[in-house]
């Protein structure tokens, strides 16, 4: 049962990581990033290169962050700016991007599974059982990046700005905002967030051009039932993870991958808020 508890939490924990980048552009853009599980995708090959070169696999987070940042501001710019006031288009502009980066990593990396070095190896005696140390690391990385997001909005010039553009746009513009800049930075911003989640999830599974879709319909999902709350998708990752963790320990692994998009898709039918306030 202690080692139950600890899946649901550190499940959470990782959900959290895996979908935040998608929340902070969905909550300044009003778009859903379909190019997001190919961020993740890109953000595992860059811990797989940092393996082949045989540096520290602590390097792998931060270089995925700046690579990640560096090709969303690419994106950003070329793109998606063109197709603000074309929020569908946006949408299917970003899933089409997700699908050039599978096709552009099969031809430099082959269909192959590939596996990398984790920063942390070893179990810890915790709650009376032998847990993996780095599935703990993941859940104080969640809390790290959460608090620092939630600094940023709260205690800093770029923070105020982008909540001002959240709630009213306009009114923000009105008021001297640069909403484009704003823009910019946060999906520049989510983009890092989307690939160094990719490189922290990788040592706790394998790589393949195509790992990024489960991933995108689990952070999609979580992000619906969030709105734009930091707290809510805490909430989200914690109930809907530890419902998947739960399924598949006790019924069928298979229906556990579909927990997560079975029950938000409930939830918003029966209130359409999710876990956010209405």
């Amino acid at each position: 049962m202690n080692n139950l508890l600890l899946d649901v939490v550190t499940t959470a924990g990782i959900l959290f990581v895996v979908a935040v980048g998608l929340l902070v552009v969905f909550g300044v853009l009003k778009i859903i990033n379909f190019a997001h599980g190919g961020f993740l995708t890109i953000g595992g090959y860059a811990a797989l290169i940092v393996t082949q070169l045989h540096w520290s696999p602590w390097a792998a987070p931060p270089v995925a962050l700046i690579l990640g940042i560096l090709l969303g501001m690419l994106v950003e710019r070329l793109i998606v700016r063109p197709l603000y006031s074309r929020p569908l288009d946006a949408i299917l502009a970003t899933w089409g991007l997700s699908i050039v980066v599978v096709q552009l990593i099969t031809i430099g990396f082959g269909r192959g599974t590939e596996f990398v070095l984790s920063p942390l190896q070893g179990a810890v005696a915790l709650l009376g059982t032998s847990y993996s140390l780095y599935r703990l690391a993941m859940l104080v990385v969640a809390l790290v990046i959460g608090g620092a997001i939630a600094g940023i909005l709260q205690g800093t010039r770029l923070g105020l700005a982008a909540r001002a553009v959240i709630m009213n746009e306009t009114l923000a513009q009105s008021l001297g905002i640069n909403s484009a800049l704003v823009r910019f930075a946060t999906f520049s911003v989510g983009a890092g967030l989307a690939t160094m989640a990719g490189s922290l999830i990788t040592p706790l599974l394998s790589i393949d051009p195509l790992m990024g879709v489960p991933w995108l319909l689990n952070a999609f999902m979580l992000v619906m039932v969030s709105g734009t709350s930091l707290v809510s998708l805490a909430v989200a990752s914690l109930v809907l993870g530890g419902a998947q963790v739960v399924v598949s320990t006790y019924g069928n692994p298979v229906l556990g991958a579909l927990t997560i998009v079975v029950l938000a898709a409930l939830l918003l039918r029966i209130r359409p808020t999710g876990f956010a306030r209405a």
